[in-house]
């Protein structure tokens, strides 16, 4: 820690370490003493800036009183911290949780180092940090090609800064943090982002992923507003992971973000989302009631810009302005290939966005991406704007500028929009759709680049698409899904309602390993995978499943 004398301040005791020994634990408490030696809690230190003066080795540990308020922050710099097997503790001690309330900085820093551990405590930002710190800030700024090993922040409260997490590498670094779990924490009422992972402008000749080794769990991402003054970037988003490699978001939520997002922006927020990213997994995540300020974005779950190898499944997004899963590639570079969306639910998506869909997929040079056994339910009963602009989101919206792009399996539900609305007429060769469920509580409709279809006999027909080795696939039956009569208003569903009560089985020979496509082990519910597989997220099981 840094414990730098600010001039014209009053001079600051700097804590002295034992000469020998160690690793040590020293404790910090408003009733305590600057003068003492801070080893026990009947000795503590008083004031955060004075443990700030500590240099920490490893195996140490900074303990905080639990249920104090603590003004100030904290910095590890090179040098100190530890190391994978002994890390460096800061966390609470007693009852309650312990706050750190920075001075319009970021409450704790780890620069160039790492081998360190944050449990159980909160931060909370003043007006200056909302625009420029962090709540925990890891920065790797060092030239090489080492990452910094082990990070571990569980049980932590992070509101009221510029970003309540941020890991990466600055802008003169390649290399960022690898080892890194966050778990059980909160990131909430931030400006920018809740949780965020960066890294240096991808290069698709020679990519290098900043942070690898990540374990995202059980993370709470609610209320990340947005800048309304940024309309350079995106801001406002739960979870975003940049220059990543080898990483997985599970059991996590991301709600009710970028509320106050720009309105001219040329991009949004989204709940959870990745970029310039490879190997990333998304599961068993929710993500819903996500705005953006702007036309733009604003869904719950994304791979965006030079994705590769990934794999978004067993998820739920409802109530979003924009989609509830978008595939994206606005860069010509031809790394955004390779993924797989699966077994995920999209429930009354593209709210404030119709120019969007449940699923929407499009990009410069986007390949090889697999869509299958999903579950859309898209309604436009009492939705203001299907009302005012007469435009109803599809079910399923697919962009040019994609090949290699498979749709198989899915139930497209839908109570009067389009089931499936694409830019062109693809030929199957480019994209290719089979064994989908294609459901309307209204009047059915399809459209095909600028022809509109209303019923799949005929869309067959003329595209060529929903056939097997001769044998017609794909449905139009009422795959009996409560979650189309349930009220389009409140908050959210239970698994019972997207459970098909009267689906019949998908077509005979429409095996998705026969299709060179791997289902995964489990569906949306987490149940086994039956042997003869249906259309949708949630598959038939019986009894003793």
């Amino acid at each position: 820690m840094t414990g730098c004398e600010v001039p014209g301040a009053p001079a600051v005791y700097r804590p002295a370490r034992p000469a020998s020994g160690g690793p040590f634990t020293f404790y910090v408490s408003p009733d305590g003493d600057d003068k003492n030696d801070g080893m026990s809690p009947q000795k503590p230190w008083r004031t955060l800036d004075h443990a700030d003066g500590a240099r920490l080795h490893p195996g140490d540990r900074l303990r905080l009183r639990g249920g104090e308020r603590f003004r100030g922050r904290l910095t590890l710099e090179k040098g100190e911290a530890g190391s994978p097997t002994r890390p460096v503790v800061i966390d609470s001690y007693g009852e309650g949780r312990a706050t750190i309330v920075p001075r319009g900085t970021s409450g704790i820093t780890v620069h160039n180092t790492a081998g360190v551990e944050i449990r159980n405590i909160a931060l909370v930002g003043d007006r200056k940090a909302l625009r420029e710190g962090a709540g925990i800030a890891l920065r790797n700024s060092l030239p090489g090609t080492r990452r910094l090993e082990h990070v571990s922040i569980t049980k932590v409260e992070a509101r009221g800064f510029q970003n309540g997490i941020s890991v990466g590498a600055d802008k003169n670094s390649v290399t960022g943090f690898s080892n890194v779990r966050i778990a059980d924490t909160s990131v909430h009422h931030n400006l920018e982002a809740g949780l965020i992972f960066y890294g240096p402008e991808f290069d698709a000749a020679r990519p290098a992923y900043a942070n690898t080794g990540l374990r995202i769990e059980r993370v709470n991402a609610y209320s990340n507003t947005g800048d309304p003054r940024n309309n350079r970037r995106n801001t406002g988003s739960g979870i975003a992971l940049g220059s990543v490699k080898d990483a997985k978001v599970t059991r996590s939520v991301a709600h009710d973000n970028g509320t106050q997002s720009a309105t001219d922006a040329d991009e949004g927020p989204e709940g959870i989302w990745t970029y310039d990213s490879t190997r990333v997994v998304l599961e068993h995540n929710r993500s819903y009631r996500n705005r953006t300020g702007s036309r733009v974005d604003g869904g719950g779950f994304g791979l965006d810009n030079n994705v590769s190898s990934s794999v978004v499944q067993y998820n739920l997004a409802y109530h979003n302005d924009g989609p509830g899963f978008l595939v994206y590639s606005g860069r010509p570079t031809g790394a955004h290939k390779d993924n797989v969306v699966r077994f995920n639910i999209s429930w009354d998506d593209a709210r404030r966005l119709p120019e969007y869909g449940g699923i929407v997929a499009y990009g410069t040079r986007l390949k090889d991406l697999s869509i299958h056994h999903n579950t859309v339910v898209m309604r436009t009963d009492g939705l203001a704007s299907a009302a005012a602009t007469g435009q109803r989101p599809p079910a399923l919206r697919l962009r040019d500028g994609m090949r290699g792009v498979r749709v198989h399996s899915n139930i497209f539900a839908t109570d009067s929009g389009p089931l499936v609305d694409t830019q062109s007429p693809y030929n199957p060769s480019v994209l290719n759709f089979q064994g989908n469920n294609y459901h309307s509580t209204r009047s059915w409709s399809l459209t095909w680049g600028t022809e509109r279809f209303t019923t799949l006999d005929a869309w067959r027909t003329a595209s060529g698409h929903e056939g097997l080795n001769g044998v017609a696939t794909g449905s139009s039956h009422n795959p009996c899904l409560r979650a189309l009569d349930t009220p389009g208003t409140g908050g959210r569903i239970s698994a019972e309602d997207l459970v098909p009560r009267c689906q019949r089985a998908t077509p005979a020979g429409l095996d998705p390993r026969a299709l060179d496509t791997d289902p995964g082990p489990v569906d949306y519910l987490g149940k086994r995978l039956p042997a003869t597989l249906t259309a949708g997220a949630v598959q038939p099981h019986n009894s003793r499943d």
